[in-house]
């Protein structure tokens, strides 16, 4: 199926949908026709994307403001669902979010709940929700990575890399596990993209230097990132320059690399304390 029909009478699970990457999913899924639950920290943004939404695609959105950061927050989402007989068909696991210091410099309690988000609560709704897309023979599942999870060591907030490797690795894994059952599980690693992601941890001043020709629109990301999840692609890297890119990062040894994430990283120190 293709286009709207693809969609009809099947509902999108959105995580982190009130923005960026997971505000520009939401659109994409709503124009190939499916309802949405949408869930995210700001509410009032939120439930103006559902109401938006709903107007321009004719279809029914639900905005369910939640923090995935409390660790009963994910099961409890799914939980309402199932009491409302909502039958999720499209999960899609983009919520997340990055820190600026490093890691001795924030609390455990920062930490745990970056993993909680980050990590334990993509894959407890995916636990969930596998079974009746297993029954049903059908069922799509989006993971939002990064390439920064290719990377060897980079001068980036210590967990960001592992987490988003960790997201690569299942969803690969999954893919395979699910392979004649219906479920597709594809896994979306963007490059630098034009969201507010960077204006929320901090780094928009470093990051704002970098050349235009690196940046994707979130647009574009999502769009590729939904036709790779309906053909049953394992990953989609978006943009020509990080699909050449990514491949070549193999050939630079670990511990080159690991070598200029420690120097960068000390420059970036020195020059915030001037």
């Amino acid at each position: 199926m293709n286009g709207r029909r693809e969609g009809l009478g099947r509902t999108a699970l959105i995580t982190g949908a009130s923005s960026g990457i997971g505000e520009a999913l939401a659109e994409v899924f709503a124009a190939r026709g499916f309802d949405l639950v949408l869930t995210a920290r700001r509410a009032e943004r939120l439930i103006a994307l559902g109401h938006r939404l709903e107007q321009a695609h004719g279809i029914h959105a639900r905005a369910i403001p939640a923090d995935l950061a409390r660790p009963k927050t994910a099961g409890h989402i799914l939980d309402v669902l199932e009491r409302d007989q909502v039958t999720i068909d499209v999960l899609v696991n983009n919520a997340g979010y990055g820190m600026s210091e490093l890691y001795h410099d924030a609390s455990w309690e920062a930490h745990r709940d970056f993993l909680q988000v980050m990590m334990i609560a993509p894959c407890e709704m995916t636990h969930r929700l596998l079974p009746g897309m297993q029954s049903r023979g059908y069922g799509r599942i989006l993971n939002v990575a990064s390439v920064v999870g290719f990377f060897p060591s980079m001068a980036s907030p210590t967990l960001y890399g592992a987490v988003k490797a960790m997201l690569i690795g299942f969803s690969e894994a999954l893919h395979a596990e699910q392979k004649g059952t219906g479920v597709h599980v594809t896994v979306l690693c963007p490059g630098l993209t034009t969201t507010e992601f960077h204006d929320v941890n901090g780094t928009r001043p470093r990051v704002g230097r970098l050349p235009k020709f690196l940046w994707l629109s979130a647009k574009q990301v999502a769009e590729d990132g939904a036709r790779a999840v309906m053909q049953g692609d394992p990953m989609c890297i978006p943009g020509t320059l990080y699909k050449v890119l990514i491949p070549l990062l193999r050939f630079i040894p670990r511990r080159l690399a690991a070598g200029q994430s420690a120097r960068s990283r000390t420059i970036g120190r020195r020059k915030s304390q001037r």
